[in-house]
C-alpha cells in the first residue's frame, strides 16, 4: 500500500498529503499510520517541510471530520429513535442510554472528541456521535483540530525520525488498533449478555412484543 502513497505524495506534495488524509477519514481502510509517516519521511529527505506536512495532514483530516459531523447533524438523532426502540437489544441501548450520552457530550464532549482523535479506530468515527448528539460546532472544530493535529504530528515526526524504517510504527500501532477493536467487541458482547430495557414498556411496546 505504501508504494501508491509515496507516488501520490511525490506528485501532489502537501495537497497530496491533505487529499490522502481526507480519504483516510472518510474511508477508514486507508490508514493514516501509513500516510503520515511516509509524508514525514519525505520531509526528512527535503522535498517538503515537517510543519507543512503536519498542517496539510491535519487540514485534510479535518475536512473529513467535518463531513461526518455535518452528515450526522443533518440526519439528526430523532430519526434513530424508532430504530432504537425497535432494535434496542441488538444495539445494546435504549432511549435512556441515548439521553445519558447526550448529557455526557454536553458536559465533556470536547474531551471525548479530542482524546478520541488520538485513538486508532475511534478517531475515524467519533464525528458521528458528536453530530448526532448536537455537539456545538465551535467546540467540535477546536477539539477535533487539537486531537487531529496531535495524531498527525506524532505519526509524521515518527516517519521523519525513523526514515525508511517507518514500518516499525505499524508494529506498535497495529496491535494497539487490534486491542481497541477487541475491547469494542468484548464490550458489545458484555452488554448483550446483561442488556435489559430501562424505560417502562408502553402498551404499544407490549402489543409489538406479543404480535411480531
Amino acid at each position: 500500500m505504501s508504494d501508491w502513497v509515496f507516488e501520490l505524495i511525490d506528485r501532489g506534495g502537501y495537497l497530496g498529503v491533505a487529499l490522502l488524509m481526507f480519504l483516510e477519514t472518510v474511508f477508514p481502510p486507508i490508514p493514516s499510520e501509513v500516510i503520515m509517516p511516509v509524508a514525514g519521511l519525505r520531509a526528512a529527505q527535503g522535498p517538503m517541510h515537517l510543519p507543512g506536512v503536519i498542517a496539510a495532514g491535519t487540514a485534510g483530516a479535518m475536512l473529513g471530520n467535518f463531513f461526518w459531523y455535518a452528515a450526522a447533524r443533518v440526519i439528526g438523532l430523532a430519526r434513530f429513535r424508532p430504530l432504537i426502540e425497535r432494535h434496542g437489544r441488538w444495539l445494546t441501548m435504549d432511549w435512556n442510554d441515548v439521553e445519558k450520552a447526550e448529557a455526557l457530550f454536553g458536559r465533556f464532549g470536547g474531551w471525548l472528541v479530542g482524546v478520541g482523535r488520538m485513538m486508532p479506530t475511534i478517531r475515524s468515527i467519533v464525528s458521528v456521535p458528536a453530530g448526532l448528539l448536537n455537539m456545538r460546532l465551535r467546540g467540535f472544530l477546536i477539539w477535533s483540530t487539537i486531537g487531529t493535529a496531535g495524531w498527525s504530528a506524532a505519526l509524521a515526526l515518527a516517519g521523519y525520525l525513523l526514515g525508511r524504517r517507518f514500518g516499525q510504527i505499524e508494529q506498535v500501532i497495529g496491535p494497539l488498533s487490534t486491542a481497541v477493536i477487541a475491547l469494542v467487541v468484548l464490550t458489545y458482547v458484555w452488554r448483550q449478555a446483561t442488556w435489559r430495557r430501562r424505560h417502562p414498556v408502553t402498551p404499544a411496546d407490549a402489543r409489538s412484543d406479543t404480535h411480531p
